[in-house]
């Protein structure tokens, strides 16, 4: 075979890897990077951060995250941060935080998004949010569709889900303020603060 065919189509090859993410074999591209494989959270390590974080009871964060482990298995990853929100009927809600993974550099990360339904109030949170499914730290930038509202309750905090692209986002909030109601909407996460929710 001719050796130019030979070096376009391999050239070829590995422009539609980059392209799609993925390695020649396989792999993420974060494989690529230089990064190991993603290493998971075990419930003891992240029911001292949530303790921590929130200031509650070693038991009331471990009933949380026990749960939440119950319903997803191991987290890669986390989010620290705070969050404030308002509607009447249609709302907004802008949140800040860093995100933590293991043999990852910390990333700050923003998230803004819209939501509408039966909703009136607002608040001010502090949201730990877990992190499913993601090898990546770039693969957080994105909208996370969501229904707003609580799964469970336990020692005062709220857990919801939010799903998009394989990632799986669990975020546990507690805070302070007025809020009734139920709505539906996203979250997209951002590198930079964006003032305009869509």
């Amino acid at each position: 075979m001719d050796r130019r065919i030979l070096l376009s189509s391999s050239l070829s090859f590995l422009a539609a890897a980059c392209a799609t993410g993925r390695a020649p074999s396989g792999q993420p591209a974060s494989a690529q990077a230089g990064y190991p494989p993603a290493e998971p959270y075990s419930p003891e390590e992240l029911a001292a951060q949530v303790s921590d974080f929130f200031g509650v009871t070693a038991e009331a964060a471990g009933g949380v995250i026990q749960r939440a482990f119950a319903d997803n298995g191991q987290p890669t990853g986390y989010i620290a941060g705070q969050e404030g929100s308002g509607a009447i009927g249609v709302g907004a809600r802008y949140g800040r935080g860093l995100l933590y993974m293991k043999n990852r550099p910390t990333t700050e990360v923003f998230w803004q998004g819209p939501s509408i339904g039966w909703d009136w109030g607002g608040n001010a949170s502090r949201v730990f949010t877990l992190i499913y499914g993601m090898s990546d730290p770039i693969q957080i930038y994105q909208r996370f569709p969501g229904v707003e509202g609580t799964a469970y309750l336990i020692g005062g905090m709220g857990v919801n889900y939010q799903r998009a692209s394989g990632v799986t986002l669990a975020p546990i909030r507690a805070g302070v303020g007025l809020r009734l109601g139920a709505n539906i909407g996203y979250l997209a996460y951002s590198r930079q603060r964006n003032l305009i929710p869509f």
